[in-house]
């Protein structure tokens, strides 16, 4: 089914992001892919948690009657910290994500109100929940459900290890989410392992909403650039599209898919034309046949291919991936935006559908 789409884009040096809420605790044993040698990941940084020592966080955080205990700094991102705390009266275990204020000429940070925003009205199985707002003593949190885990974390621990049932749960809950999203016009426009994260009950949300917005389904707008960490990022955007829909979304769900199999992200570029070099040195380079655009985006004529080259995904992919999955994988990494699978159509695909075996959600 083609369905025309909005696309994306960005310029200049690659966004800045910061760590996920979740912890950073995934399975090793697979077969390597041959990629150029990696960089550190050029949009992510991962600083570990501040020790009590030189960065010791109030022991309580409260509102009128609720009262929290911050029992331990978990995570700083870009726009602020995040506790695990304790409410005192039910023994809830939330995470409080404490809002940097400092060095904010307008008040209260534009990138928190719409997260805040977007939240209070989105509530759904696999997709994090703002419980409540709080000011206490000068801080602002955003108190949310407490998750164990993110994906970046659990791929990196040795003795995790996710079997077909797991994977298959696990990226349905990815794709439901993206989906409910889509359904409620809200691109998520960061879509990686970090921000992707999982309770002891094998549950999964889709979290870190600062890069979010509200897109139209009925006319094409142009939107900031400046979108999706660099290894997750679409063609489009990499070529200076600026009108863009949920398929930006849905490609970084098919970097998402392949990195649950091989437990490392697959696109790893040191910039926006040698992310570029990676892709097609996978999936080949795009024909006008593949995609009737692709010479009309912006920057193309600056970054377009020097060589045409054959894809080699199914011959590298094959070693994790069953045709099913290769084939989904493929629909939402296509190259053309229009041809590129949705997140509801992609739940409906053989993967799903009539493929053994059952879905089974990990970590129970």
């Amino acid at each position: 089914m083609r369905r025309e789409l909005n696309n994306g884009n960005r310029s200049g040096r690659p966004y800045q992001q910061g760590p996920s809420e979740g912890y950073r605790p995934a399975s090793q044993g697979a077969p390597t892919i041959s990629l150029p040698p990696p960089p550190s990941e050029p949009t992510a940084v991962h600083p570990s948690p501040p020790s009590e020592s030189n960065d010791a966080h109030p022991a309580k955080a409260s509102r009128g009657g609720n009262t929290y205990d911050l029992l331990t700094c978990v995570g700083e991102g870009t726009y602020g910290k995040v506790y695990k705390a304790k409410k005192n009266d039910t023994g809830l275990i939330v995470a409080l994500k404490r809002i940097r204020m400092e060095g904010e000429k307008d008040g209260f940070p534009v990138t928190a109100m719409r997260e805040i925003k977007l939240l209070q009205n989105l509530r759904h199985e696999n997709v994090i929940r703002l419980h409540e707002m709080m000011v206490s003593k000068g801080s602002v949190y955003m108190v949310f459900e407490y998750m164990e885990h993110d994906l970046t974390g659990l791929l990196s621990l040795q003795g995790i290890n996710f079997t077909p049932a797991n994977l298959k749960s696990l990226n349905y809950q990815m794709l439901s989410g993206l989906a409910y999203l889509h359904d409620k016009s809200i691109l998520h426009r960061d879509m990686k392992g970090s921000n992707i994260l999982l309770n002891a009950r094998g549950e999964l949300k889709l979290g870190d909403f600062g890069l979010a917005r509200v897109y139209s389904k009925f006319k094409r707008d142009d939107y900031t650039n400046r979108v999706i960490t660099l290894w997750y990022r679409s063609p489009e955007l990499l070529l200076g599209e600026t009108v863009y829909g949920p398929t930006v979304d849905t490609f970084s769900a098919g970097c998402i898919m392949l990195e649950l199999f091989t437990t490392k992200p697959v696109f790893q570029g040191n910039d926006e034309i040698h992310q570029l070099e990676v892709i097609y040195s996978i999936l080949g380079t795009p024909s006008e046949e593949d995609w009737p655009d692709v010479k009309d985006l912006p920057w193309y004529e600056l970054v377009k291919p020097k060589e045409s080259l054959p894809s080699k995904f199914r011959e590298i992919f094959s070693k994790w991936l069953s045709p099913a999955g290769l084939d989904l994988a493929q629909g939402l990494l296509a190259f053309d935006p229009a041809r590129r699978l949705l997140a509801d159509q992609a739940m409906q695909t053989p993967y799903f559908t009539s493929e053994a075996p059952p879905m089974e959600k990990p970590l129970q």
